[in-house]
């Protein structure tokens, strides 16, 4: 059964995306919207990797290093300049992406193995997840006037 690839890739996820809301947070905690909102983000991120555990040990779990190859490369620095917060915010959304799929696949898994348990957490986090995406493209739409037209 290869859900024990996907339960790993979202379980690494979810703790990289958490790690990566907490660096936004301090990077950019002059923006105090930005510094709130992803403490709570990276907290429910935790939330979501805690759930998974049952199904972890029920189904197994294969830990690919995908999740943490996607972090480094997109989090490999402290970013300075007026462009920083958008670029911060776009690679926390394609990490919350690959967050959204996996959930997504998983929850298919779970209506092919009548796993019911599984199935209402992927709703509960999948919701959420598609919550938090929507946080930070609302936040770069806010933040893109200004650190692509205004700023030098």
């Amino acid at each position: 059964m290869h859900l024990a690839h996907y339960l790993g890739l979202l379980h690494r996820s979810q703790l990289d995306l958490a790690k990566a809301f907490r660096q936004v947070a301090t990077d950019h905690r002059e923006e105090p919207d930005v510094f709130h909102e992803c403490h709570l983000l990276a907290s429910q991120c935790e939330d979501h990797a805690e759930r998974l555990k049952p199904f972890v040990e029920r189904y197994g779990e294969d830990a690919p290093d995908e999740p943490d190859r996607l972090h480094g490369e997109l989090f490999s620095g402290t970013r300075r300049g007026p462009l920083a917060l958008l670029r911060d915010l776009h690679d926390l959304y394609l990490m919350a992406a690959e967050c959204d799929v996996s959930w997504t696949m998983i929850g298919q898994a779970a209506q092919g193995a009548r796993d019911q348990a599984l199935l209402d957490t992927v709703h509960r986090c999948e919701g959420e997840t598609a919550i938090q995406q929507q946080w930070v493209l609302t936040r770069m739409k806010q933040a893109a006037p200004q650190a692509l037209v205004v700023a030098s």
